[in-house]
């Protein structure tokens, strides 16, 4: 596909790793919901998102197994490509920002549904997990890496029944559910070595950042 971008979202300081997202600029090219489910299966990302309204921000967000209504990763890689201050996810608007290094969405935790946190011991013990540990449901495995400091090492599994992701790279509404949880910001190193930062806002909402670059 010719107006395809494929991109990673939560970058280390250095450029490296990060979730890769596709994205289909224009949404019309596949206008089947059919279609579109093949098409997330077939590239195999964790999330491949069509925008159906450029301007408004209107996406249409899929896994390889089915449609969400929400997702952190996609709506910050999203934001930083098109470059836009509001997203239209089916869950609600999201707001977008970016200070020039950090690309930031604002986002209510109660939009993440079907996943659950874990806390380990020690940074050491969620990195020995399994490849996915064993049992079912969505799991967010943590520990403190330095807490005063707020720093987490993060693994996600999403452990569905298709097996098409074993392991998510980076999993920004997970990362907002945990800040939700937590109440206080937090900067976590996920999977290989991806960075999410976020916040909790006074509202109830929680900011999410991270930087984003092109796939080579």
């Amino acid at each position: 596909m010719n107006d395809l971008d494929v991109i990673k979202v939560f970058c280390a300081g250095d450029g490296r790793h990060g979730n890769l997202l596709g994205v289909v600029r224009d949404g019309r090219t596949v206008p089947d919901d059919a279609a579109r489910q093949a098409l997330a299966a077939e590239l195999g990302y964790s999330e491949t998102v069509f925008v159906d309204d450029p301007e408004r921000g209107v996406v249409d967000i899929r896994t390889p197994g089915t449609r969400m209504s929400f997702a952190g990763h996609p709506l910050v890689g999203l934001a930083w490509l098109l470059d836009i201050e509001e997203l239209q996810p089916p869950a609600g608007p999201v707001w977008a920002r970016s200070d020039g290094e950090f690309t930031w969405i604002t986002a209510r935790p109660e939009w993440v549904t079907g996943k659950h946190t874990r806390q380990y011991a020690s940074a050491a013990e969620v990195e020995a997990l399994p490849t996915p540990p064993p049992g079912e449901g969505w799991l967010y495995a943590w520990a403190w890496e330095d807490e005063p400091a707020g720093r987490i090492r993060a693994r996600g599994f999403p452990r569905r029944p298709d097996g098409a992701i074993a392991e998510d790279e980076a999993t920004g509404s997970a990362a907002i559910l945990l800040t939700a949880e937590l109440g206080r910001a937090l900067n976590i190193t996920q999977g290989a070595g991806s960075q999410l930062l976020t916040a909790p806002a006074p509202d109830g909402t929680v900011e999410l950042g991270g930087r984003v670059r092109f796939a080579s």
